[in-house]
């Protein structure tokens, strides 16, 4: 990856958050030079996290006017959530079925990360394990249109699942979520597994309502 890349992806994390976290509202324009005198970078890898970004629908490129935000609203980032939960579960319930030792390792590695994670109250790493936990689980449904599927669907939403997890109490939560469908496909239960994966994906968007809350702001439609 070459340092225009990597600073082009710095800058779309920054971007997501800022849209994640309330900061920039459904409609405001992204400056070019206020970014780059901001983030201390030059336009190339600036425009290439806008492109980025308007790919994953979060900024919408206008020629002549420049890079506005696409927050989605309440209602679609529920709707969102339920397709990534339906996705995920039938990810999990083919993962039941067909994962292999090393997968089975490799998940169990990436809890156990979770779990020192979240005894370290360390929010950022708890997520990092946490993607890796989730991906392994794409991959070991062993069919790969699914996965990439599922994998689109997680980007888009990357930003909003990220925050959900500085709600009080939801990184324990997701913990104990994440241990029972681990014992559950252990078990081969792939249809109890699926079901608890539903809930917990479900139950992300729920969260983030209450992120939103704890900010002060009107968690209501801002189509």
């Amino acid at each position: 990856m070459s340092d225009n890349s990597r600073t082009a992806t710095r800058i779309c994390s920054i971007i997501e958050q800022r849209i994640a976290s309330g900061a920039y509202q459904d409609g405001d324009k992204l400056s070019e030079v206020a970014l780059a005198e901001q983030l201390e970078v030059s336009r190339t890898p600036l425009r290439e996290a806008f492109l980025t970004l308007e790919a994953i629908g979060l900024v919408e490129l206008i020629p002549r006017r420049g890079a506005f935000v696409r927050r989605p609203s309440m209602t679609r980032l529920v709707e969102m959530f339920e397709v990534m939960a339906g996705l995920e579960a039938w990810c999990v319930r083919l993962a039941a079925q067909r994962i292999t030792p090393a997968q089975r390792l490799y998940l169990r590695r990436a809890a156990q990360d979770c779990e020192a994670a979240l005894q370290e109250g360390a929010a950022d790493r708890y997520y990092e394990a946490n993607n890796r936990l989730h991906g392994m689980i794409y991959e070991a449904s062993g069919n790969q249109v699914l996965a990439e599927e599922a994998k689109r669907m997680d980007r888009r939403l990357r930003p909003f699942r990220r925050r959900q997890l500085d709600v009080t109490g939801r990184l324990e939560k997701s913990m104990q979520e994440h241990t029972s469908i681990l014992d559950a496909m252990e078990r081969g239960e792939a249809d109890n597994a699926a079901e608890l994966m539903r809930q917990h994906i479900n139950s992300l968007s729920s969260t983030y309502d209450v992120y939103l809350a704890s900010l002060g702001e009107d968690a209501r439609d801002r189509r």
